[in-house]
């Protein structure tokens, strides 16, 4: 796949045991909550004493804070580290911010679990993160406005929310969308099938004509 995003994978680290502990804690929080995790699950997690987690990170909610500022800079990294500019022409960028989504589901898929689940909860990580790519959002937004590209009458409130709820909405369900689909909703094919159809559905919608006149 020339130019595909998913050609350039991350270069494999070798982890420090905070970091082998926090990657724990990701997997656990985002497949049993994060209430229901104890920190000896997380230690047994990664393989590690549960002194050694205290040793890190102190108690529970120390290793929480770890772990939320590790999945915000994961977002903000991948998802903003270039800013969305109007392009040039303005529609080859339609695809832009749902191929950051795409490339940060296949390369962090744990983090991407953990904010789901914490978009689900309505947190506090959920709601920094929803207002961040609300933020992104309105801004392409925004900038297609300007390029002229979008009806007069959008609703500038859901034409920044409706496009963000396409990219999140498969975040919060990827477990029941893998029911449904041929491809698990982490391999690029099926990335790329996913946001090709969203792009398209923003774009041009669903329907050739209004179905109220054939009815």
């Amino acid at each position: 796949m020339e130019g595909s995003v998913f050609l350039q994978q991350p270069t494999p680290v070798e982890l420090s045991n905070a970091e082998r502990i926090r990657d724990a804690a990701i997997r656990c929080f985002a497949t049993q909550g994060i209430s229901a995790t104890t920190m000896r699950a997380i230690a047994e997690a990664a393989g590690v004493s549960h002194g050694l987690v205290q040793h890190h990170f102190g108690n529970k909610a120390g290793l929480i804070a770890a772990v939320d500022n590790y999945v915000l800079r994961v977002f903000g990294e991948a998802l903003e580290s270039n800013p969305l500019p109007v392009p040039t022409p303005p529609t080859n960028d339609f695809a832009s911010l749902g191929g950051r989504f795409s490339k940060l589901i296949h390369d962090h898929p744990d983090v991407v679990d953990y904010v789901g689940h914490a978009l689900i909860e309505g947190g506090n990580i959920g709601a920094v993160i929803f207002d961040g790519l609300l933020q992104i959002s309105a801004r392409q937004r925004d900038n297609f406005a300007e390029a002229g590209l979008t009806r007069p009458d959008l609703d500038p409130d859901w034409a920044a929310l409706n496009p963000l709820m396409l990219r999140l909405g498969p975040i919060m369900l990827r477990s029941h969308i893998a029911r449904h689909i041929e491809g698990a909703l982490s391999t690029p094919a099926e990335l790329q099938r996913w946001d090709a159809t969203v792009t398209a559905l923003i774009r041009h919608g669903q329907f050739t004509s209004d179905p109220a006149e054939h009815g």
